[in-house]
């Protein structure tokens, strides 16, 4: 049997294959992460490689003609991961889970297959397929969580091809796969983890996915910069990736939806991590908040949207006399771009300079904020900090903040609004375009609505002045 082989080297970012090595990767950019390997690869290895890419043929068929469906959804049992899912697990999606190391990705999942095996009944079959634990450690991790005698089929094993059997095999609706680096075909003599595996075993999961109408989860790795490992198709090739956040050090995470082809992006589900697991947590504005038992300087609570979610974080704002000859400019949770921009308009229009300053911001809880909804809450905090003046405890802020000083209106306003209200704040400074249609007009500055002060502001000067009148 004639045995292949050859030297090509596999960029580690974004899985693209060369001849020959460069310091750069032609594809995505990248430098220094072109890596040699080693292919040997017999004749029928080769054609059975091949004949695997092959997808289904299909007729041609005119858009107009096709008949659109709703996909069918199992709801997991756990309603924040319905919500970062869409509404649940849809037959033959692909759902790709990042995080770091012991953040609760495996707990999550062992969760959530029990959920599903008590909600669904005999209708669902599960499998979940372990390569970094044996059968033993599972079964303790379900013990710690209280989910003794499951019946969900367990399959300790990383080679790919008896994978696939037992699942044509078994034919379960759901199979969960913790995680994708430590699986391996035998098609490739490279090792688990590398390029050429994770992307091949992807592959292959995928496609059985789509063929068989099997529902698959992967776990993966992610790198020091917090991003998934492995090649960047990864992502692609599945339907929905979430990333786990979280302190480690802290009991609370966050599962976020980066991709979703069968619901929204950027959704967010809240969990608190416990000694029986991860729970859900009804109201995640109260992660955010630290309701001060008096006024402070330097704190502004806003509202911002998390997908279809509305949060209200509060953002901390410290300032004071710099010790060096550069200003520091620190930003946790927020764009440091953002703040030096800001900073510029609060010294431009305000008239409050920050140079001799160093100036430190935070957003609560570890979320981070990346919508510019923020820019007026972040303005205040430091205006608030740098005068020493607190701004009202039931304040509730959000606009944009452009560079020529003007208040720009956000998308969701009311829905904003509304949760504030829920929570108890009575005064909200809002983007003048944002107020409601009975206070539009060219002299309109705001009123009264379900027990709430509205005081909309066109500039950023009228914000700041607002503050500075203040008692």
């Amino acid at each position: 049997m004639a045995v292949k082989s050859k030297s090509i080297f596999v960029c580690s970012a974004c899985g693209a294959e060369l001849l020959k090595w460069q310091g750069q990767c032609p594809q995505c950019g990248e430098w220094n992460t072109l890596q040699e390997q080693r292919s040997y690869q017999t004749a029928s290895a080769q054609k059975v490689r091949a004949q695997a890419s092959l997808a289904p043929r299909s007729e041609v068929v005119i858009l107009g003609e096709v008949e659109a469906q709703e996909c069918p959804r199992w709801s997991t049992g756990i309603q924040e991961l319905d919500r970062v899912l869409g509404g649940g697990v849809v037959p033959g999606g692909v759902v790709l889970l990042g995080g770091d190391p012991g953040i609760g990705k495996s707990t999550l999942l062992l969760q959530s297959l029990a959920a599903l095996t008590v909600k669904q009944g005999n209708t669902l079959q599960a499998l979940y397929v372990t390569g970094e634990e044996s059968a033993q450690q599972v079964a303790l991790r379900a013990n710690r969580l209280g989910l003794k005698d499951l019946p969900i089929p367990l399959l300790a094993e990383t080679r790919l091809e008896t994978i696939l059997n037992v699942i044509e095999s078994r034919y379960p609706n759901i199979v969960v796969v913790d995680s994708i680096q430590t699986m391996f075909t035998e098609t490739l003599t490279s090792a688990p983890g590398s390029v050429a595996q994770v992307r091949e075993c992807a592959a292959a999961l995928t496609r059985m996915a789509k063929i068989k109408g099997i529902s698959v989860i992967l776990v993966g790795h992610v790198t020091k910069d917090g991003t998934l490992a492995g090649p960047r198709v990864l992502e692609h090739i599945v339907d929905t990736v979430l990333y786990f956040e979280g302190d480690t050090h802290s009991s609370f995470r966050l599962v976020r939806a980066i991709k979703n082809r069968f619901g929204a992006a950027n959704e967010l589900g809240v969990f608190s991590m416990g000694e029986r697991g991860l729970k859900e947590v009804s109201n995640p504005s109260a992660l955010f908040l630290n309701r001060h038992a008096q006024p402070v300087p330097g704190s502004a609570v806003m509202a911002t949207l998390e997908g279809s979610r509305t949060l209200l974080v509060e953002i901390q704002a410290l300032t004071d006399d710099s010790q060096s000859t550069g200003a520091r400019r620190l930003s946790v949770g927020l764009e440091s771009s953002r703040l030096a921009l800001l900073l510029a308009v609060l010294n431009r229009h305000v008239g409050l300079s920050t140079g001799q300053s160093d100036v430190f911001v935070n957003a609560v809880g570890g979320v981070k904020i990346t919508e510019p909804a923020a820019d007026l809450a972040l303005v205040l905090a430091v205006y608030s900090s740098l005068m020493n003046r607190p701004l009202p405890t039931q304040l509730v802020v959000f606009g944009e903040v452009g560079l020529s000083g003007e208040v720009r209106p956000v998308q969701r306003g009311q829905e904003r609004i509304r949760e504030a209200a829920k929570l108890g704040f009575t005064q909200a400074i809002i983007p003048q375009l944002n107020l409601p249609p009975k206070f539009k007009g060219a002299s309109a500055k705001g009123g009264m609505i379900d027990g709430m002060e509205l005081i909309g502001v066109s500039r950023v000067e009228e914000a700041c002045d607002w503050v500075k009148h203040q008692t």
